[in-house]
């Protein structure tokens, strides 16, 4: 059971001003391991206010990827991203660089904000995995976050498949296209404001695994 914390006008008081929802999407391939490593293709991240549980912004691009440049049919089918899409698109450290200035130009501060996610994957997983790849630093925020699996298990003691699971629970259709980045934020998001209404106290998780990455110019 998690432990409120209430407002003097009764409403459940979040640890963090902003959540910011994420879930990317990478290469794939069906049945095989993307060698020598997935690419983030999509990068969307919603800010979640916890006080008014209103979307204030929305940061969102596709990304080009750069060891296997070209997308496969069932990238393609799964995410609904179209290879015209990735090559016009920035490779991921420019990617990176724009998200970053963008959580400037929102006034966000580490301790004002957690990155919200449906899973572990994309942070401890793709981000990681693929920075470690292609030798880039990654800033401390992308180190901890929270997983809305985790939180849901807290809530209702039951530990759930995934997304769809979660929103079956809340009688609430799935939104859009799954497997499509912004659709999913998009859904994450309704997920994330049905645990702060449901009054838990969502709290992010310090990943116990290093980067391991170099900085790069």
């Amino acid at each position: 059971m998690s432990r409120r914390i209430i407002s003097r006008r009764g409403v459940v008081k979040q640890i963090y001003d902003y959540f910011l929802v994420l879930d990317f999407e990478a290469t794939c391939l069906q049945n095989a391991k993307m060698m020598p490593c997935q690419e983030i293709i999509e990068f969307p991240v919603a800010k979640l206010n916890s006080s008014t549980l209103e979307v204030d912004s929305i940061f969102h691009e596709y990304v080009r990827p750069t060891e296997r440049p070209e997308l496969s049919t069932f990238c393609t089918e799964l995410t609904g991203i179209i290879q015209e899409m990735v090559d016009k698109s920035d490779p991921l450290p420019v990617v990176l660089n724009s998200f970053e200035r963008w959580i400037d130009s929102e006034g966000l501060r580490n301790d004002s904000f957690a990155f919200v996610t449906c899973g572990d994957w994309d942070l401890q997983v793709q981000l990681r995995n693929e920075a470690a790849y292609k030798n880039l630093a990654l800033p401390s925020h992308f180190s901890s976050w929270i997983n809305v699996k985790k939180s849901f298990c807290e809530l209702t003691g039951t530990f759930p498949k995934g997304m769809k699971d979660i929103l079956k629970h809340m009688n609430t259709e799935l939104q859009g296209r799954h497997h499509s980045g912004i659709d999913d934020v998009r859904n994450i998001v309704e997920i994330t404001r049905w645990l702060v209404r449901e009054g838990h106290v969502l709290r992010k998780e310090d990943s116990k695994r290093t980067f391991g990455v170099t900085q790069t110019t």
